[in-house]
């Protein structure tokens, strides 16, 4: 039976830890975030459509003074950056380096960046008046400060109309905090726990960020950053732009994880394809699919980065200081992910049903759930590729025959072309997730009905798949994905290569 790495590790490993990492949230004021709201706002309040920008412009001036205002209450410094080339996390470093990470603002840099806004508009053949989407370039704020629970964080303010807000937050410095407030011992490097003194515990405590307690402390922020609620008489809503979310396996010596993290990038590099990466994130792939799925081997500053995509979701794995091995689903966009949850539809009626993850930061607790699940798949891909261990006795077990009373079940030859074809048709992703059944392998591999059925009975009796009790759909076993996925990376990337270089 494949061992998962952190089984196999388990003795060189401090634990493993799962927690937000990245997290970045969108504010909008619900009424003038689209041009047709801010339309019916200047109606109402009697103003001409064509005198927009005399009343935006008053709230631009509010924005730039509350931002002088708090910059010389707390000492902080206005810093312009005009080069795009030079990072803002980098300036802000430097200054906590001298500050210390006492809460309060840090630090405020203004730069010239894109933004939504509006123009007005009058239509000659309706003779209607009205505001249209415009977009163009405006001064930004962007107000980096020390949450007392959240450790650093950052909003993001335009001073123009209709005012989108975006903030961030890092789950692994707020977790820090809840680590120090509960007397649990830890030593961590950039955003990443290097050693915890009580793994259990520290799960725990990530597994409690509440999202109402993070919205009261985003409308807080709002207010103090952004003074124009007042005008709108609105609260904003925040909605879920980028998140982050790390499995992290911590060991104890660098001498453990790097040749362990070597082979498995070399390996992951080559070994993952569409169907894989799509399992990965708990879907199902076409041909329309195929097309936005990627895989990307990267180097950064810290080492290297494996990165396979799917439209605006991914999941990558890299190393931390050749200490920890990060395995990290992210997202520009949740609801790619769908679950279970009450619908309301246009008549009024609910219904419970698997829907799109909805954008607003109360997702957090059902996508942490979704996340980890997307990690914890990569992790047993990963361990079945790396485990060159499976040993003498499973492979005698698959590949000589076995007697079933007076019946005789040949063995497996996994480098024969129709033994291939049916074990490629069981790695499809969409049978990992739903299970199968005859009528759906029948498509892939050229059997007749009964010859299907003596297949999959003889897979079963050698333990690559299993079935559901009284039922006729099967899964894959353990030990069926770890046979298959090293059959087909050895024939594709040993064997093949081999043959025809000898051409």
């Amino acid at each position: 039976m494949m061992q998962l790495l952190t089984e196999r590790y388990r003795s060189r490993l401090y634990g493993v830890l799962s927690c937000y990492d990245r997290i970045v949230i969108t504010g909008t004021l619900p009424g003038i975030c689209y041009a047709a709201g801010m339309t019916s706002f200047l109606y109402a309040k009697g103003i001409r459509i064509f005198d927009y920008a005399r009343f935006a412009e008053p709230l631009r001036e509010r924005i730039r003074a509350r931002a002088q205002q708090l910059a010389e209450e707390q000492g902080a410094r206005i810093e312009f950056i005009g080069r795009a080339h030079v990072r803002k996390e980098d300036v802000v470093a430097k200054v906590l380096a001298e500050r210390g990470d006492h809460p309060g603002l840090v630090h405020v840099i203004s730069v010239m960046e894109a933004c939504e806004s509006y123009k007005p508009w009058h239509d000659k053949a309706s003779g209607k008046t009205c505001l249209r989407p415009d977009s163009g370039k405006c001064l930004h704020y962007y107000f980096y400060f020390i949450d007392e629970a959240l450790g650093l964080c950052y909003l993001r303010v335009p001073t123009w109309c209709p005012f989108r807000l975006q903030f961030y937050c890092n789950g692994h410095s707020w977790l820090a905090r809840k680590l120090a407030a509960a007397g649990i011992d830890f030593t961590a490097a950039d955003n990443a726990f290097v050693r915890l003194a009580d793994m259990e515990r520290a799960q725990a405590l990530a597994d409690c960020l509440k999202p109402d307690a993070l919205h009261r402390r985003l409308d807080r922020y709002a207010k103090r950053f952004c003074p124009v609620l007042d005008v709108f008489a609105q609260r904003y809503h925040w909605s879920l732009m980028q998140v982050e979310y790390s499995t992290d396996l911590i060991f104890r010596a660098e001498a453990t994880l790097k040749p362990l993290y070597e082979q498995l990038s070399r390996q992951a590099v080559l070994a993952v394809k569409a169907e894989q990466v799509a399992s990965f994130l708990g879907k199902k792939i076409t041909p329309q699919l195929a097309q936005e799925i990627g895989s990307r081997f990267a180097t950064r500053i810290e080492g290297t980065c494996i990165k396979h995509r799917f439209g605006k979701t991914g999941v990558k794995m890299y190393d931390k200081f050749d200490r920890v091995l990060r395995l990290e689903t992210t997202t520009n966009d949740v609801s790619f992910f769908k679950h279970h949850r009450k619908v309301e539809h246009r008549d009024g009626h609910t219904t419970r049903e698997l829907a799109a993850l909805k954008k607003s930061i109360y997702s957090l607790i059902d996508l942490r759930e979704i996340l980890a699940g997307c990690n914890r798949r990569y992790l047993e891909f990963l361990s079945a590729l790396e485990d060159t261990s499976g040993g003498e006795r499973d492979l005698t077990r698959l590949t000589e025959a076995q007697h079933q009373g007076e019946r005789k079940i040949k063995g497996l030859n996994f480098f024969e072309r129709s033994e291939q074809a049916l074990l490629r048709a069981l790695q499809r992703p969409e049978f990992n997730i739903h299970g199968l059944r005859r009528a759906d392998v029948k498509p892939f591999v050229p059997l007749s009905d009964s010859a299907l059925s003596r297949q999959l009975h003889r897979l079963r009796t050698l333990g690559l798949i299993k079935r559901v009790r009284r039922s006729y759909r099967y899964y894959l076993t353990r030990l069926g994905r770890a046979a298959i996925a090293a059959a087909c990376s050895l024939t594709q990337f040993q064997i093949l290569p081999a043959l025809a270089a000898a051409r």
